[in-house]
């Protein structure tokens, strides 16, 4: 090689390393301004989010547990989605008798069944709300949700009683169970706390009238009679259970005896050789029965509670004794209606007899009861 063309290596060979130190000097400046304005994180810092971390993926897994459990998951292969409820609720259907206590080992049983109720409810809630922008309400357990569990269940009864056959939909002693537990919780626990009363009564006055007019309309025809009065009497099966909160019971009581009075004026001017006159006449029985029923069941009950409403209780009285006086005037075409009347006011004038409380009641309502 020449000596030109070393020289010439020589300096190109030396703007090279220039450049590389310019490139080197360059980045260092960067790196410095970068670190200036963002510091690497301290070992404080690192821990700190490590803790995040750790507390997230906890809250993550709890809610892989909290849904587990909500879905049932592990008890579905030991329970069929067919399975009976086994606590007793419909048995004593349409009879007299004491009150009898369900089975403690049937708990887990009922907690299944209990589960796959919530879980019904929430789907038709979901379904209710879809595609609407009004936010969905999560049926709750806490004291501010009591009345959104009501109003819930309420309307699941009702929508069930509506759409399903209870003699039928072997689902619907399953399901309307729970709706009549849920409904009596939620509707003590409001009384309790004193909130909501006038859209709490609003929601049990509808559910007393949907579930009254069910039980005591007749049906179109003889094909559907029998189904129709098995029916009736699980819908007053159900009426009685509700009744165990005297709120309830003794609005029931106050509804069924102004049906009464309504009815026997319909069957006064009624052909007797109507298709649907049959079916009036069972319904007729099938209301005073259930008067009957919630008296002998829970009037002593009822009247030993701190929350007794003696009004309500004087209301449906007098409701009681101008039923069996509508009653008086069909007994030329079935004397039975009156005999039957007078064996519910005879059990309503001994208990009535036989508890303190209950004598404080104004004294012509009390008269007309012993005279009746």
């Amino acid at each position: 090689m020449s000596a030109g063309e070393q020289q010439a290596a020589s300096r190109a060979t030396d703007t090279l390393n220039a450049e590389s130190l310019k490139l080197a000097v360059a980045i260092s400046l960067l790196r410095s301004k970068f670190f200036q304005h963002h510091p690497p994180p301290s070992q404080s810092d690192a821990l700190k989010w490590k803790r995040k971390a750790k507390e997230r993926k906890q809250e993550i897994v709890r809610l892989r547990d909290d849904l587990k459990e909500a879905e049932d998951a592990s008890q579905c292969d030991i329970f069929p989605q067919n399975a009976s409820c086994k606590c007793y609720f419909f048995d004593n259907l349409g009879k007299l008798s004491p009150n009898r206590l369900g089975d403690a080992s049937d708990h887990r049983f009922n907690d299944v069944l209990r589960r796959r109720f919530l879980r019904q409810v929430r789907l038709r809630e979901r379904r209710k709300t879809a595609g609407s922008s009004q936010k969905r309400r999560a049926l709750g357990f806490s004291d501010e949700d009591q009345a959104e569990q009501l109003r819930a269940s309420v309307d699941f009864l009702v929508d069930l009683c509506n759409t399903s056959s209870p003699v039928q939909e072997s689902k619907f002693e399953n399901w309307s169970h729970q709706a009549v537990d849920f409904i009596l919780v939620a509707l003590k626990n409001l009384l309790s706390m004193g909130k909501n009363l006038e859209s709490t009564e609003g929601v049990v006055s509808s559910l007393i009238m949907c579930l009254v007019r069910l039980m005591s309309s007749p049906s179109k025809g003889d094909k559907a009679h029998n189904s129709d009065t098995n029916s009736q009497l699980y819908i007053q099966h159900l009426l009685r259970k509700l009744g165990h909160e005297s709120y309830i019971g003794q609005r029931v009581i106050l509804s069924v005896c102004q049906r009464i009075s309504v009815l026997a004026e319909s069957l006064l001017f009624s052909d007797p050789f109507d298709v649907t006159f049959p079916a009036m006449h069972e319904c007729m029985f099938v209301m005073i029965q259930l008067i009957e029923f919630l008296v002998t069941d829970y009037l002593l009950t009822w009247s030993t509670n701190e929350g007794f409403d003696t009004i309500l209780f004087e209301q449906w009285v007098t409701s009681l004794l101008q039923a069996r006086k509508s009653a008086e005037v069909l007994e030329s075409r079935n004397g039975l209606y009156v005999l039957y009347m007078d064996r519910v006011t005879g059990e309503l004038a001994k208990i009535v007899g036989q508890v303190l409380p209950l004598q404080k009641l104004n004294s012509r309502i009390f008269d007309a009861l012993l005279r009746s």
